[in-house]
């Protein structure tokens, strides 16, 4: 352990960031000192490299770097991001696929089964209800087993609800085989974008958590082209939601080579599991890398006295979202995000895009073909926020891509205004027209609905927090995708289409102009610092900074539109 005598190091030994991360901290760290070797010397000097000595002692201690056959490891450790990033946003590949397959099996699945529309409407939503009770279930696992045991249980219930649809024989079994896959859904798609946050570099967390977007689009794009390979194969539907069993299998042996996440680590107070984590995937070497990992174990700590001084509840830390103010805000943020996602209704037009497009004229094969278009377009529009969300920043991106797509419901809506029967081709390219524009603007706003709540909650509340995050994006889904054949017959398609996803999406978009605060180049551990300003101090900087940028575009000064990352512009 080591020494409080040690000589205090120079003031500007430390990035502004560390500075900033301890200062805040510094009125809870003292009391912490005597039975903790991180904080040394006075008036909030600490110094990064002693936890990272004491570290390597304890290591050496307990036997150096122990490998197992299962223990995979590289000579840089920043190429095992890669290797997380493509198993753990599988899972996305998982999802998407299972929730586009659908869409072609709903061409032959009711006729085969004799299922009524209210039936076949409860085997479509059947996923989503399932992922409202995976998700409920997630805080739980990811509390008790951990975020890597959580995405592999996930995985099981992927492939025993794959196995149970290929073999359905009536309608109960059919709606229980989707529930059990939506179980895994709903654990996997709030497990996964937090495993990623919490093991990723900071300046590259909105790119790599994205691709779970991405892979989910990816996922949809494949789920159509499965239906269109099975198209004349007799029992076809079954081969079609059979298909992912290959994926869920891949997903499983591949994640038994992958580490626990180690902010979880960490906050179960495993410090030397979680170094030994960090060392393989981040490694030391860098300063950034090692400041990094300081910054973890100081906001550990404060959590922990937090607690100890009845700030915090330690019996139910839950109830921090309503009683501590920068829980509540990052609650309510992230919850809001995920509606605008999901209210907007791209999972209803995903699950029945088949009978969309035979409404609007497509015969049954052709409705299948031209459902890539749809798919593809989401596809295509997930890429851009890969590579350009961390330059752009999140509030940026989401103020400029939410009005794209809601200029193609407005297209959409037009088509269905066109009469079938005299313009059967204008009203066929005025959709797709409108389809493509929502399903690819839309593919790049998405992205936000996973970075966002994967980040923004405190870490010892994590978890609880994406419990909430993840049931309401499922349950969200199951009341659009359920009622999605009565609203549209109750508003007619047009005003479903304009009038109720449009409504949304405007009223969304002054939502995110006021209150939408930005997260970029940040990490985990200072969008603490963020949310802990008052709403009102957010809301009265993003207006100011709204008024300067829209200034700034229209007077053609394009250069100062760069975001910061407070969020604002830079002047000049």
């Amino acid at each position: 352990m080591a020494d409080e005598s040690v000589t205090p190091a120079p003031p500007r030994q430390y990035s502004k960031r560390v500075e900033d991360q301890v200062e805040h901290q510094a009125a809870t760290l003292p009391p912490l000192k005597e039975k903790d070797a991180v904080a040394i010397a006075a008036a909030g000097g600490y110094v990064v490299d002693d936890l990272i000595n004491d570290m390597e002692q304890q290591l050496a201690a307990a036997g150096g770097m122990r490998k197992s056959f299962w223990d995979l490891e590289f000579k840089d450790p920043r190429h095992f991001t890669w290797v997380i990033v493509a198993f753990a946003s599988m899972g996305g590949l998982l999802s998407g696929l299972d929730q586009s397959l659908i869409s072609g099996a709903n061409l032959f699945l009711p006729k085969d089964l004799g299922l009524t529309t209210a039936q076949n409407s409860l085997v479509n939503s059947g996923m989503p209800l399932g992922a409202v009770g995976g998700a409920l279930i997630l805080g739980v696992c990811n509390e008790n087993f951990g975020r890597r045991w959580s995405i592999i249980i996930s995985t099981i219930l992927y492939t025993i609800g794959a196995a149970l649809e290929a073999g359905s024989m009536n309608y109960g079994m059919i709606v229980a085989s989707r529930v059990i896959l939506g179980v895994g859904v709903g654990l996997e798609g709030g497990t996964v974008p937090v495993y990623v946050a919490e093991t990723v570099e900071r300046r590259i967390r909105g790119n790599l958590v994205s691709l779970y977007q991405f892979n989910i689009a990816l996922g949809e794009v494949l789920g159509y082209a499965v239906a269109a390979m099975f198209l004349r194969v007799p029992g076809n539907w079954r081969y079609i939601l059979g298909s992912s069993l290959v994926f869920s299998t891949i997903m499983f042996f591949g994640m038994l080579f992958l580490p626990e996440s180690p902010r979880f680590l960490m906050h179960k107070g495993k410090t030397l599991e979680a170094y030994k984590v960090w060392k393989r995937i981040r490694g030391v070497e860098r300063q950034d890398a090692r400041e990094e990992f300081f910054v973890m174990k100081v906001s550990v700590l404060d959590e922990q006295q937090a607690i100890a001084e009845g700030s915090s509840n330690k019996r139910f830390p839950w109830m921090d979202f309503f009683t501590n103010p920068r829980a509540r805000r990052a609650l309510i943020y992230a919850n809001i995000m995920i509606l605008l996602g999901q209210l907007t209704g791209v999972n209803a037009i995903m699950y029945y895009m088949s009978i969309l497009m035979n409404q609007i004229g497509f015969n049954e094969e052709k409705s299948t073909y031209m459902s890539l278009v749809g798919g593809g377009s989401l596809l295509i529009g997930t890429i851009p926020a890969i590579f350009l969300m961390e330059k752009f920043g999140r509030r940026f991106w989401a103020n400029m891509m939410l009005p794209g797509f809601f200029v193609g419901l407005v297209i959409i809506g037009a088509s269905y205004q066109i009469n079938v029967e005299t313009n059967l081709l204008g009203a066929e390219i005025c959709y797709l027209i409108g389809l493509v524009l929502y399903m690819g603007f839309f593919g790049c706003y998405a992205c936000l609905t996973w970075v966002v709540p994967s980040e923004v909650y405190p870490t010892y509340l994590r978890s609880y927090g994406m419990t909430t995050s993840d049931a309401l994006l499922f349950l969200a889904s199951f009341v659009v995708t359920y009622n999605f054949s009565a609203m549209q017959e109750a508003m007619t398609r047009t005003g479903l289409t304009l009038g109720f996803y449009g409504g949304i999406a405007v009223l969304g978009w002054f939502y995110q102009i006021i209150f939408m605060p930005e997260t970029k180049d940040k990490t985990l551990e200072e969008i603490d610092l963020l949310f802990e300003r008052p709403t009102r101090e957010i809301a009265a900087e993003n207006i100011k900074n709204t008024v300067q940028g829209f200034a700034d575009f229209f007077m053609g000064r394009w250069s100062n539109l760069r975001p910061t990352v407070r969020g604002g512009y830079y002047e000049g």
